[in-house]
């Protein structure tokens, strides 16, 4: 436990039996009355941002979280399926602790797994990914004078808006925050 002044940004902790993360904080002395430490959290499985005060004297429980590394397996209807990389033991569990990005999961591909108290928190994956252009309409010659796209189906079934230079069997690199074409490789 720790006192609310002691709050710091990146932080964890629990308010309320939820997990957050300290988003912004700010130390607030009123000119009548004990300090206060106002703050933007995020609850860390619903992703809903809220802003709390805290009063100078509060206690509040501070918490770490650990990332291990594990490679993806497969998908499958029942869930995800990862390797710890140390042990070799498995784990499943649903598209929703990864979140919108599971669509970019490859086979063997090394991501951290973020757990809490030995339960699965989300899915650290990288900003960047290298995708293989399955299919993709031919683009015509001399239509790349504008920022024209078109749909390209990438190896994991995602599709991308992509220039119209790309072809089936391009190698293109892909945001997976934002599911957008970034550059070909």
């Amino acid at each position: 436990m720790i006192n609310a002044n002691e709050i710091k940004k990146g932080m964890n902790i629990i308010v309320d039996g939820q997990l957050y993360n300290v988003l912004d904080m700010q130390h607030h002395k009123p000119g009548k009355g004990g300090a206060m430490m106002r703050t933007k959290i995020k609850n860390i499985e619903t992703g809903t941002i809220i802003e709390r005060t805290f009063k100078g004297g509060d206690k509040i429980e501070k918490t770490t979280l650990e990332r291990k590394k594990y490679q993806f397996l497969y998908g499958d209807g029942s869930g995800y399926n990862f390797m710890d990389m140390e042990t070799y033991e498995q784990i499943s569990f649903q598209k929703e602790k990864i979140g919108k990005s599971a669509g970019f999961l490859k086979e063997n591909m090394e991501v951290n797994i973020i757990f809490h108290k030995d339960n699965v928190i989300g899915v650290d994956m990288p900003k960047n990914i290298v995708m293989k252009v399955i299919y993709t309409e031919p683009g015509h010659k001399g239509n790349t004078a504008t920022n024209v796209q078109k749909i390209a189906k990438v190896e994991s079934g995602v599709e991308v808006q992509v220039p119209l230079f790309i072809n089936n069997g391009d190698t293109i690199v892909v945001n997976i925050e934002t599911g957008k074409y970034v550059s070909r490789q």
